[in-house]
């Protein structure tokens, strides 16, 4: 199945919650999705057996400016069925940015949600476990965003060390 005709099962039962597939950028094409009907989405896309996306083969946090406003996360899916993969963003606020899990729907992204957490500060709803993976707990903000800024000292050591 091609993404057109993934998109379009989508936008039959999700309506106004699907966006048109963003084509002809330098990534794979993408649907866009509301942030917060993800999980209901994700759901479905597990679920109906014309698409059986039974793979969570990656999640990524993005934030592409430190002029943007926004963050996004892109859930790229795999269906071992049918052969077929697609690629689902969905956009949130720098300043609220929350998204409902998938966890429930395929394990692998408790792992992938906690280090979309800790280095983005994207916050999962729901996850049973949301807690830095890479960096300390008492680590201050998120470095894989654009308007990080490195601290000079972290416990008495000089960072960068």
């Amino acid at each position: 199945m091609i993404i057109e005709e993934i998109q379009g099962l989508l936008c039959e039962k999700f309506g106004d919650k699907i966006s048109p597939v963003e084509a002809g950028a330098v990534h794979d094409s993408c649907i866009l999705v509301d942030p917060a009907s993800v999980n209901a989405i994700c759901q479905y896309l597990y679920d109906d057996e014309r698409l059986a996306f039974d793979m969570l083969m990656c999640l990524s946090g993005l934030d592409l400016s430190p002029e943007d406003e926004n963050l996004s996360v892109v859930y790229h899916l795999f269906s071992d069925v049918h052969l077929h993969k697609v690629a689902i963003k969905a956009v949130v606020s720098k300043e609220n940015p929350h998204l409902p899990t998938v966890e429930n729907i395929w394990k692998t992204a408790n792992w992938h949600e906690r280090e979309a957490y800790d280095l983005f500060g994207i916050v999962f709803e729901g996850h049973s476990d949301l807690r830095r993976i890479l960096l300390p707990d008492d680590w201050e903000g998120y470095p894989l965003r654009k308007d990080y800024k490195e601290p000079d000292t972290y416990r008495g050591m000089k960072v960068p060390y």
